[in-house]
């Protein structure tokens, strides 16, 4: 499906080579094996630094695939990726992981911890085999932390948690990096509206503040609002990326979500307001119009019949 706007991509854009761009990928396709079609194909973007970069798509796009890939966790069968500059390949991994902050869906902890010791995780790039925290470390812990609400949470063990609760946990652990880029998958699922709220604006400050955060969401609104520049995949493809005017189209989220949407301009935000409607009222719309039409076409004859 081609892409519908003429944004930059790491194809054509120069700055994926000279190191201004965050993240990169040029013609990246990703095949799992035993699967009937690519996860990914031919997919090419740029994410330059300091940007606020949010990708949408429907279940099974590909929007996981491509943050794996651009990290390396996943081999890609053709293309390139780069990160600052430089092949995700040639990068060892703690140094990327002094880079780049990551926060998946889910993961799984065969042992019990407390919350406080999970965000401690995050400072594993800077501290050698048993060196202990310096102040730098305990701080930037603590900062993390506040940061995501959980200071009150300390010692509580995950397992005693919410699901949101989890989930800010997991996200101060991310910021305790101090990363140059945070790559998050749907990081707001499970939060309620404030902490969902205090986390897109505390990702949209850290953008303005020169971090460059990549986010997979289902909100489309809320893409909208906060991040900088959109990419919509649709079956492992690109279908639209830009900025959120640009890729927030009735006829390309009508196509790529197989449902009936209206796309406005909120009043409130000035940014576009996307809102999937009944199948059964457009239906019923559709049906009184025709009706309506009908009786009108009736009427005339009947008038244009009287002498």
């Amino acid at each position: 499906m081609p892409t519908e706007s003429t944004a930059p991509t790491a194809a054509n854009d120069p700055s994926a080579s000279n190191g201004s761009a965050a993240l990169g990928a040029t013609e990246l396709k990703v095949h799992y094996l035993n699967a009937s079609a690519p996860a990914l194909d031919s997919v090419s973007m740029t994410v330059p630094r300091g940007s606020f970069y949010a990708v949408l798509g429907p279940n099974g796009s590909g929007k996981s695939t491509l943050l794996r890939a651009l990290l390396g966790m996943v081999p890609h069968t053709a293309g390139q990726v780069h990160v600052f500059g430089r092949p995700v390949s040639d990068w060892d991994r703690r140094a990327l992981a002094r880079e780049a902050g990551v926060v998946t869906q889910s993961e799984s902890l065969a042992f019990p911890i407390t919350v406080r010791e999970l965000v401690a995780m995050g400072r594993y790039p800077y501290l050698g085999a048993l060196q202990s925290e310096t102040a730098t470390d305990k701080e930037a812990i603590s900062n993390a932390m506040r940061m995501c609400d959980v200071e009150n949470l300390a010692q509580r063990f995950l397992s005693t948690l919410s699901g949101g609760e989890i989930q800010r946990t997991r996200m101060a652990r991310a910021l305790a990096q101090e990363p140059n880029v945070l790559l998050l998958d749907e990081p707001t699922a499970s939060l309620d509206v404030r902490h969902e709220m205090e986390i897109l604006e505390l990702l949209r400050a850290s953008a303005d503040d020169g971090m460059t955060v990549f986010l997979i969401t289902h909100h489309l609104d809320l893409a909208a609002r906060f991040a900088d520049r959109l990419l919509l995949l649709d079956r492992g493809r690109v279908a639209a990326e830009g900025e959120p005017q640009e890729v927030l189209r009735e006829e390309t989220l009508k196509r790529v979500y197989e449902w009936p949407i209206s796309v406005s301009n909120d009043p409130d935000t000035g940014v576009p307001r996307v809102t999937p409607l009944s199948t059964s009222s457009r239906s019923s719309a559709s049906s009184g119009s025709e009706s309506s039409s009908s009786s009108s076409g009736s009427s005339s004859s009947a008038s244009g019949s009287r002498p």
